[in-house]
């Protein structure tokens, strides 16, 4: 595969902790701030930045516990992830590297829902947002929360583990397996940012394993689509024609039904990309950029 700009790494103090931060293009052009989704690292834009046509200074951190990003604790079991961490990290980050002025996001999966959330509790801080199949959380209700504490405790008891593989190849074809429309050689390209060979010579991913633990804070829907509807800034939600990420969050809704929340926002567009999953930016990543240029521009 190709690279037609590597990626330069810097890491940063966000909030105590170490925080992995990857920077494509010139500083200095204008910003956009990329930020991924669950279960990943920020060098998984690489092939979306590869296909960007005009000059960008692109900045992509490892969420914390993902990547080369610290985990907030070390010990097995202990820790959850909770979207308010994230919100908080990503305004430490923009005070960083944009002090001053409104930001352009780009989020994929949980990096959008990231993203949305910044724009409403912030919307002075935000002028543009690219929504990368981020589609909230399939809507919960309060019955379920005795159910939902008791799985979270149940958990944390026997203790979250990731898989780790003999080889690097390994770890490319899970990656496949996740997503059959990736080429061989982006995969092996990402699997040698997913994951690390540990002491013992396994491929091991690059995860704090808690984030397979269930969340026991229900999503709230309705909290959600209020702070939607402050984002003062236009949002372009890009959706997969083959978005088996939408059919599952949309759970027993139709799909009708589920569109409902998004009219929570001011500004709100919407564009397809066709022959793609959830994973757009692996799949189309000439389409998901010319679309980001052209909204951002």
């Amino acid at each position: 595969m190709t690279i037609k700009e590597t990626s330069r790494s810097e890491f940063i103090t966000l909030r105590g902790l170490r925080y992995h931060v990857r920077q494509w293009g010139t500083p200095g052009a204008p910003r956009l701030f990329m930020l991924h989704g669950w279960m990943d690292v920020a060098a998984s834009f690489q092939f979306l930045v590869d296909c960007l046509e005009r000059e960008w200074h692109v900045i992509a951190p490892d969420w914390r516990g993902f990547g080369e990003s610290d985990w907030p604790t070390r010990y097995p079991g202990t820790q959850s992830y909770w979207f308010a961490d994230y919100v908080a990290d990503l305004e430490a980050l923009l005070d960083h590297y944009q002090p001053e002025g409104q930001v352009d996001l780009v989020g994929h999966s949980m990096g959008a829902n990231v993203a949305c959330l910044y724009a409403g509790i912030r919307p002075g801080r935000v002028r543009r947002v690219v929504d990368l199949e981020g589609f909230g959380m399939t809507q919960t209700r309060a019955e379920q929360a005795p159910k939902r504490y008791a799985r979270w405790l149940d958990e944390l008891r026997e203790g979250p583990e990731l898989r780790a593989y003999d080889e690097v190849a390994g770890v490319a074809a899970r990656l496949q397996k996740t997503n059959p429309r990736l080429p061989d050689d982006r995969a092996a390209f990402l699997a040698e940012h997913w994951s690390r060979r540990n002491q013992a010579g396994r491929w091991e991913i690059l995860g704090d394993p808690a984030h397979k633990l269930v969340n026991p804070v229900l999503y709230r829907l309705d909290e959600v689509m209020a702070i939607w509807a402050q984002v003062s800034a236009p949002v372009l939600h890009v959706e997969a024609r083959d978005s088996e990420t939408l059919r599952h969050i949309a759970h027993k809704q139709t799909l009708e039904e589920f569109r409902e929340r998004f009219r929570a926002f001011r500004d709100f567009r919407e564009a397809v990309i066709d022959d793609a999953g959830h994973m757009l930016h692996h799949d189309q990543p000439a389409a998901v950029a010319a679309l980001i240029e052209s909204f951002c521009a």
